[in-house]
């Protein structure tokens, strides 16, 4: 007999302590404003974390609290992060947004964090390239890997912006690059970059453009100048002519006039 109420009362204690970190679970969830799609909670070390991983998510959630410090979006269906989607999180401090689809981060994307964010993961994602646009002034420390990178000038002129994870440099390779003859792909970008010009290319490209640009303005220059020299040249001989033209006239006036005199 005692041995069944031991185990009775062991399970009315674990109901108890259950039901009870549910109640403070939801008490902290109405405290923060906590979206539904997301656990907020006092991390360890301090400030709020909000996680909201594996919620099957397509966009960033709405209603974040503006006190959150770690916010957690791996494991989602985020396809990309649209501009201003932490602009009310001015003490984000660490973003994961790894294990998604991201194929495309607007310009202004992680604008107003700046000052705050220290640790952003992309890792295991979907995204090509990066528009220097897209990450602003932060200088977190960043892990890209796993991507399938095309390696581009775009991505030769956003990297120094970046505070890389070191652990994670070798696996930040090239699917692919542009031009496809610098022969980058399969290539860790670290290892290449220093070594391969991927915007020469393009300097080429402007240069070309450049001088075919002035080439056109210094062809319209030069026909200017001509028709305007042969418009003048013609005026000219024009007013020659009747330069010749106008003694001869006068004198026929005098015949005329001596003739009337004589009649």
């Amino acid at each position: 007999m005692l041995l069944p109420a031991v185990f009775l009362l062991l399970h009315l204690a674990m109901t108890f302590i259950l039901l009870h970190g549910l109640d403070i679970s939801e008490s902290q969830q109405a405290e923060h404003g906590c979206p539904e799609s997301c656990f907020c909670f006092e991390s360890v070390n301090g400030g709020l974390s909000v996680r909201c991983s594996n919620m099957q998510l397509i966009t960033v959630p709405h209603g974040l609290p503006n006190t959150t410090q770690h916010l957690y979006l791996n494991n989602n269906l985020l396809v990309t992060i649209p501009t201003d989607s932490f602009l009310d999180l001015p003490l984000l401090c660490k973003l994961d947004i790894s294990h998604n689809r991201l194929n495309h981060l607007e310009p202004g994307a992680f604008r107003g964090l700046a000052d705050s964010l220290v640790s952003l993961d992309l890792s295991y994602n979907q995204l090509e390239t990066l528009d220097p646009n897209v990450l602003g002034d932060i200088r977190a420390l960043t892990n890209l890997s796993h991507n399938p990178w095309l390696c581009d000038c775009r991505l030769q002129m956003t990297m120094p912006q970046l505070l890389l994870d070191p652990s994670s440099l070798s696996e930040v390779v090239c699917n692919s690059s542009e031009p496809e003859v610098l022969g980058a792909q399969g290539l860790p970008f670290i290892l290449i970059a220093t070594d391969v010009d991927f915007c020469g290319a393009l300097r080429k490209t402007t240069d070309v453009v450049m001088l075919v640009t002035m080439f056109g303005w210094f062809a319209m220059v030069i026909s200017y100048l001509v028709y305007y020299v042969r418009h003048n040249r013609e005026d000219d001989e024009r007013h020659i002519e009747y330069l010749k033209f106008l003694p001869n006239r006068q004198s026929g006036q005098k015949s005329v006039s001596t003739l009337s005199t004589w009649l």
